[in-house]
């Protein structure tokens, strides 16, 4: 099972859903700017990968997002 910084990132199946939890773990980081940051980042990689259809690789993607989320939510954790 898939655990991420957030609750839910179990149920994250689709392209939009992640996203979405995403862009809700951004709410969870410590300054604005650092928040801005990420979100500019989520939004450039969603643009990048909008044209994958294959479902493997779909959800390989979101595996790793959430993996990365999680490490950036730690990371600014362990900093405050």
């Amino acid at each position: 099972m898939l655990m991420g910084p957030l609750p839910g990132a179990e149920l994250v199946q689709t392209p939009l859903q992640l996203y979405r939890y995403l862009l809700r773990c951004c709410r969870q980081l410590p300054a604005k700017n650092i928040q801005e940051h990420y979100k500019h980042t989520i939004r450039q990689s969603f643009r990048v990968h909008a044209d994958e259809d294959n479902p493997e690789r779909i959800q390989q993607i979101i595996r790793r997002a959430i993996e990365d989320a999680d490490w950036v939510m730690k990371k600014y954790q362990k900093q405050n």
